[in-house]
């Protein structure tokens, strides 16, 4: 049985996506070091992406992200104004300086090769690395990004830990029987799994931080202004949208902001406003390339953050305390589904990744206000029952529209889910969340391989912009 930790739901890293940036990111860097290559004995590199990779990669910015990785460059650290500047560097020069090491000439029209017409067996996000060696040899490396900044190396298997967990868990079923025979919550089941892992001081200070850069992507994205990357002139909206619920307030930094939204006006309508506003501030950043935390995806990375959010600013029992318990609950539900069915948009469309996501935050949100579990797994059912189908329909291979505001639908959907869940019996529910993960993977499979994060249907071809080839 399959142990994925909520450390792995949750990376910081850099958008636009999880799949489509983050993974080929991973796998670059995975690809000079993790096999100790000789690195001085490298003379040129070809990089080969197909299927969903080759279609959409460009609006993704994969043959970025595939260079800084392959350049040492680790997503959780470089600094954000740091990226294109390094992309400058080997385009100008043509020398990728891999791993930080060894510089060998690369131009990046010729050495990375698009193959839009051609997918791997294994999955539509399929990556290559051909290594040139001074004695002529070639060697070939082959990985695949399966989601959420998760990678499998050609011939491995799916990932899995080192470590068992105390209370494995590869359904639904089986935490909420764990939580059960153990007579606690949801959260508490996943803690101690956690404790297989980590010290409890070391997940609490991993998930403060986890949740402090989700609180950060929502700050800087609410005071930026400007038009997004990608060629769409997609105009960022949160900012002006933030000055319109603050009109004419100053403060200084995060802290005295946060503070004075949770004095605002608690009218329905304001607070459906700044739910938006929040989970629209991290898409765009993400869309412009800034760090944001992925959860599940980078696609999805703003529903959950606005969620919490939402509670933080706008319960007036809500503490700090409460997030530990959001972010474990969602990252467990996350997990079932990644095992259970996939959270990869190039797999399954968007209710994968949206839908994924706002039924990870409808769960954490319940758990946190006191729900039991069975009402947890409501929860994350109901969200994800109305999320059914979603396909990914990339304008440009961008992920701006309709991805940015499909953020603010997966939060205000998570909020009524949980709604729901919390008003309901249990006891009368027709559906179980494992039934609906298994309704979510036969309609991936079902789904037409156009809507699924190629561009090749839906939005991405019925509007009419002028944009760069995907």
């Amino acid at each position: 049985m399959e142990s994925i930790s909520v450390f792995e739901i949750f990376k910081i890293g850099i958008g636009p996506s999880s799949s489509h940036t983050m993974g080929p990111w991973k796998a670059g860097q995975e690809a000079v070091t993790h096999f100790h290559l000789p690195l001085e004995k490298i003379i040129s590199l070809k990089i080969h992406l197909y299927g969903s990779l080759a279609k959409t990669g460009k609006g993704h910015g994969t043959d970025i992200a595939i260079k800084l990785g392959l350049s040492g460059y680790d997503p959780k650290t470089i600094p954000v104004e740091s990226v294109q500047k390094v992309i400058k560097q080997i385009r100008e020069t043509s020398t990728l300086l891999l791993d930080g090491k060894h510089p060998i000439k690369f131009n990046e029209e010729e050495d990375i090769i698009f193959h839009r017409d051609e997918s791997l067996d294994f999955h539509p996000n399929g990556m290559s690395f051909e290594f040139l060696m001074e004695n002529q040899e070639s060697i070939r490396q082959t990985y695949f990004s399966v989601g959420g900044g998760f990678i499998i190396q050609e011939g491995q298997e799916e990932l899995s830990a080192d470590k068992s967990f105390k209370f494995p868990i590869n359904t639904a079923e089986d935490l909420k029987n764990h939580c059960h025979l153990q007579e606690c919550k949801t959260s508490q089941i996943v803690l101690q799994n956690e404790l297989c892992w980590k010290t409890q001081t070391e997940i609490e200070e991993f998930l403060f931080n986890i949740w402090q850069t989700m609180l950060e992507s929502i700050y800087n994205g609410c005071h930026t202004d400007g038009v997004l990357p990608g060629g769409l002139d997609v105009v960022r909206r949160a900012s002006s949208r933030n000055k319109e619920l603050l009109p004419n307030i100053k403060y200084n930094g995060i802290n005295e902001w946060f503070e004075l939204i949770k004095i605002q006006p608690q009218n329905f309508q304001n607070i459906m406003d700044w739910i938006s506003c929040f989970a629209m501030a991290v898409n765009e950043e993400n869309a412009a390339f800034g760090r944001i935390v992925t959860a599940p995806t980078n696609g999805a990375a703003g529903v959950i953050p606005a969620v919490l959010m939402y509670h933080l600013a706008f319960n007036p029992k809500a503490c700090q305390e409460d997030i530990i318990p959001f972010l474990l609950t969602a990252g467990e539900i996350g997990s079932i589904f990644k095992k259970r069915s996939t959270i990869s948009a190039a797999m399954g469309g968007c209710q994968a990744e949206i839908g994924v996501s706002s039924a990870m935050a409808a769960a954490a949100l319940v758990e946190i206000l006191d729900g039991d579990p069975q009402r947890v797994m409501m929860a994350a059912e109901v969200a994800m029952e109305h999320h059914l189908g979603l396909t990914c329909d990339p304008i440009g291979g961008l992920v701006q529209i309709p991805c940015i505001e499909r953020n603010t639908m997966g939060a205000i959907k998570a909020i009524s889910a949980a709604q729901i869940a919390l008003k309901r019996d249990p006891e009368n529910a027709k559906v179980s969340l494992d039934e609906v993960i298994n309704s979510m993977w036969e309609t991936a499979q079902d789904m037409h391989t156009k809507y699924k994060e190629t561009s090749e249907g839906g939005l991405a071809t019925n509007i009419s912009v002028n944009i760069p080839e995907c």
